[in-house]
């Protein structure tokens, strides 16, 4: 985290030099002031028409009124000074350099020249020159805040100790000005100077209350310190000052991840995408982070936008691959994997998640195919093993699954699953004693393995081990209480002890279970066919439903979220607000879009 936060102090001295040079209006310095007294009459008038224009940032006319100003007197430093400046503003670099030297060495002395020279060249890499330049300027103007500035900015990227030297100096000559008490503290902040980094944070805050910056760079340093509510109340006026802020709102999501509020980090980084969309990073984290929300629709419209940025990343492919299998949609997902492994055809962990899509689809010889490759080419992977086992135990080859899921537990021997899936197999085999040792080693290795301990308990049913039975069943329950079979099985375990009341009672909840599951399940079929009907623009069919959905199991959040969207599409705010109050009410993390 603290590398990616210290980007945000770096990227002052690395700004776009439309933006640098731009700040050079805030001096009151500007190519304006350089007056010329060279020149016809229509040079003038044309020299003034674009200093007028690139005061008011319309620089297409300003670059048309100094061109001419300038190919109508060639000798006038102040044109060819603003002349550069133009270009520079649009991007133009190696022009920029060639008439701003042309004004230096009309007019040696020609501060502003200097400064937009020394910030062009270190925009081009040529620091050491830049620095000269700058070096130059506070030569002829040692009073001049903004040649200190510009050389704060240029030596930040190789020496940090003199560029806090030269902006305090710079702070010294233009104490009022909040833009370069702000800067100061991101030089301050990159050394660590956290303290002394706030204190010219807060005073850039107090002399501009609404300097966003400030708000900004303020609440990334309270971040880097763990203080987290102080770094969400700055960062809140961050964005609320600059709602188009795209860093304010990832550091705001980052603040938020850091306190466990995933649903409005989400929401952040969102927001971010949206403001960003090229920012391959970011889409990456929106993608990892829909994920674990459950988000899967989210997580693949990021990994989609980041494959587009980067067609040759064979990870971006990978997880854009995982996000299809999490949504459901293995067959969507065998394209994206086929080409992470074309990407890097050595890596056996692509092959495998390959292999894993293809096993969804019931297509067990491709993914046998993926899994054999795979292993040779990364034999020590327990979990290839393990799949690989788990491939034949779905084509019902049961003496080639056993080698595999041995071997990866002994590549892994705290291999829950493959523990688990071997005691299953055993189990199947009618060989009790070996299904129990390998089922006890899966709850040894994962205590709250739920499943483990109810078919360790019914293998012990089995067997006629009653009490052992009831122990492993009731942890089970301990663990899921919702486990409908573990209620079922330990009703006919205390028949089986004499306890007729317990069996009763386990029976019933086993029933009371199975009936809400029933009800759970044909509200999430309900759901999911209106997200269709949603997607497809019939909001009447989806809305119906989920209301379907809600009559099926009144307590169901996302029917409740759902229809919210539906008759929020519909223009039917007030019941909306309704559907998405009952929706955060049973799930917090559903909030309404907005909030």
């Amino acid at each position: 985290m603290k590398v990616q936060l210290f980007m945000v102090f770096r990227s002052l001295f690395q700004l776009s030099q439309s933006i640098v040079l731009a700040l050079a209006l805030l001096s009151g310095e500007t190519h304006a002031q350089s007056h010329s007294s060279s020149g016809t009459a229509s040079q003038q008038a044309a020299l003034q028409k674009g200093q007028a224009a690139l005061r008011n940032g319309n620089l297409s006319e300003a670059r048309a009124e100094l061109e001419k100003a300038v190919r109508l007197a060639p000798n006038d430093a102040a044109a060819q000074s603003a002349f550069g400046w133009v270009l520079a503003l649009q991007g133009e670099n190696d022009a920029a350099v060639v008439h701003l030297r042309t004004a230096l060495k009309i007019n040696p002395g020609l501060v502003q020249a200097q400064l937009t020279l020394a910030s062009v060249l270190s925009q081009q890499g040529n620091l050491a020159e830049g620095v000269q330049e700058a070096r130059a300027a506070i030569k002829t103007a040692p009073g001049n805040a903004e040649a200190h500035r510009t050389l704060a900015r240029i030596l930040s990227q190789t020496q940090p100790d003199e560029a806090s030297t030269e902006m305090q100096r710079a702070v010294e000559l233009a104490s009022e000005r909040a833009d370069l008490r702000d800067e100061l503290g991101t030089i301050l902040a990159q050394r660590k100077q956290f303290a002394e980094a706030e204190s010219q944070f807060r005073e850039a805050i107090r002399l501009q209350p609404n300097l966003e910056s400030a708000h900004l760079h303020l609440g990334a340093a309270q971040l880097l310190q763990q203080r987290l509510d102080d770094a969400v109340e700055e960062l809140d006026k961050a964005v609320t000052l600059n709602p188009q802020d795209a860093t304010a709102h990832y550091y705001l999501a980052k603040t938020l991840t850091a306190q466990s509020k995933s649903s409005e980090a989400l929401a952040e980084l969102k927001k971010t995408a949206a403001l960003k969309p090229e920012w391959f990073e970011l889409q990456v984290e929106l993608g990892i982070a829909s994920e674990r929300a459950g988000d899967a629709d989210g997580a693949v419209a990021a990994f989609n936008q980041a494959v587009k940025l980067h067609p040759n990343d064979a990870e971006i492919y990978n997880d854009l691959g995982l996000a299809l299998l999490q949504r459901g949609d293995a067959e969507a997902s065998i394209p994206t994997f086929k080409t992470a492994v074309q990407l890097r055809p050595q890596d056996g962990s692509l092959r495998g998640n390959l292999a894993a899509a293809y096993l969804q689809l019931a297509n067990f010889d491709a993914a046998i195919t993926e899994l054999e490759t795979a292993i040779r080419i990364a034999p020590a992977d327990a979990s290839l093993h393990y799949n690989l086992g788990l491939a034949y135990k779905l084509k019902d080859q049961l003496n080639k699954a056993v080698p595999e899921f041995e071997e990866a537990i002994r590549l892994q021997s705290d291999l829950a699953d493959a523990h688990y899936t071997l005691g299953i197999l055993f189990w199947q085999r009618g060989e009790f004693d070996n299904a129990t040792n390998e089922l006890r080693k899966a709850v040894e290795s994962k205590p709250d393995y739920a499943e483990a301990h109810y078919s360790l308990g019914t293998v012990y049913k089995q067997q006629g081990k009653l009490a052992d039975s009831a122990r492993e069943l009731r942890e089970a329950i301990r663990l899921q209480p919702d486990f409908a079979g573990a209620h079922t099985t330990l009703a006919g375990v205390l028949r089986q002890l004499g306890d007729a009341d317990g069996a009763a009672a386990e029976a019933k909840e086993g029933a009371r279970i199975s009936g809400r599951a029933n009800n759970l399940q044909a509200a999430t079929v309900s759901t999911n066919s209106g997200k269709r009907f949603l997607a497809a623009g019939d909001l009447d069919s989806a809305i119906a439903q989920f209301r379907s959905a809600i009559h099926s199991e009144p307590k169901y959040a996302a029917a409740h979220y759902e229809l919210g969207l539906a008759l929020q599409q519909s223009g039917k705010n007030d019941e909306a607000k309704t559907e998405f109050e009952k929706a955060a009410e049973l799930n917090p993390q559903l909030k309404a879009p907005g909030k």
